[in-house]
């Protein structure tokens, strides 16, 4: 693992493990968030912990000059194309369609919210991508390939998410964890392709915000059949996409000696 991963990951987990292991030390002692609302502030710095780290790391490494040039890099959407939105969608369909037909869905948030839920889950979600993707990723794509690299990092953000199944009042409490980690699968497939095509996170970011933003107005119930097409699927999609993005790439490239 390179220098910038161990840091990376080093004080993703310890910031993670600090805030979220206070939360859980509260909820398994009857002190919950609904209660307290101070709670929330180690809540949110835990799942904020992969975007702190990834600033931190990369500008303790000489990657990025300050927090203006980090927010360039991340909020960068001229990296996007029309296959790249279009992939967006799909993807975004992808994951909700499979689940809701196989084991359904209940009605959440109204849907004219969905603009406004989506910038909230910048914070609830769509800012890991700074870390995931922009610094995890990447690096371990230096050694290995991308199939395996985007495994090493499924596994790794499906660990990272482990402690809020303990914590009362979060949405994954009390739910399955292992079903949560085949969606994990797909979601990761997805982001990374998006990544690939880009050579950016800023697709990563609004994909994951709008990802979250519908979880939040499709509540789709748990089903480990309907999980797992949905994350097949969306494995299968992120490959066609690469092999699209390719494809254009090489109409690109001029063959040798042509004028």
């Amino acid at each position: 693992m390179s220098k910038l991963n161990k840091w990376y990951l080093g004080l993703t987990f310890s910031i993670m493990l600090i805030c979220w292991g206070i939360c859980v030390l509260c909820s398994l002692n009857g002190i919950v968030m609904s209660e307290y609302y101070i709670l929330y502030v180690p809540w949110i710095l835990g799942g904020l912990s992969p975007t702190i780290a990834s600033y931190v790391t990369l500008k303790k490494n000489g990657e990025v000059k300050g927090f203006k040039d980090w927010l360039k890099i991340v909020f960068n959407f001229k990296r996007g194309s029309v296959l790249a939105y279009v992939a967006v969608i799909v993807f975004g369909i992808l994951t909700f369609l499979p689940q809701s037909i196989i084991a359904g869905y209940e009605n959440g948030a109204a849907l004219y919210l969905l603009p406004l839920l989506m910038v909230a889950m910048l914070v609830g979600g769509g800012l890991e991508e700074a870390g995931w993707r922009l610094v995890l990723q990447p690096e371990l794509e230096k050694k290995f390939n991308y199939t395996v690299s985007t495994v090493i990092v499924a596994v790794i953000w499906s660990l990272w998410h482990l402690p809020l199944f303990f914590i009362q009042g979060v949405s994954q409490y009390r739910t399955d964890y292992g079903i949560f980690c085949i969606g994990v699968f797909g979601l990761s497939f997805a982001l990374a392709s998006l990544r690939k095509i880009t050579g950016g996170v800023a697709l990563c970011v609004l994909f994951h915000c709008t990802s979250n933003a519908l979880s939040s107005i499709f509540i789709t119930k748990q089903s480990v059949l309907g999980s797992t097409v949905a994350a097949i699927s969306t494995i299968a999609l992120s490959y066609v996409v690469i092999l699209l993005w390719k494809s254009k790439q090489r109409q690109r490239i001029p063959a040798i000696g042509s004028e």
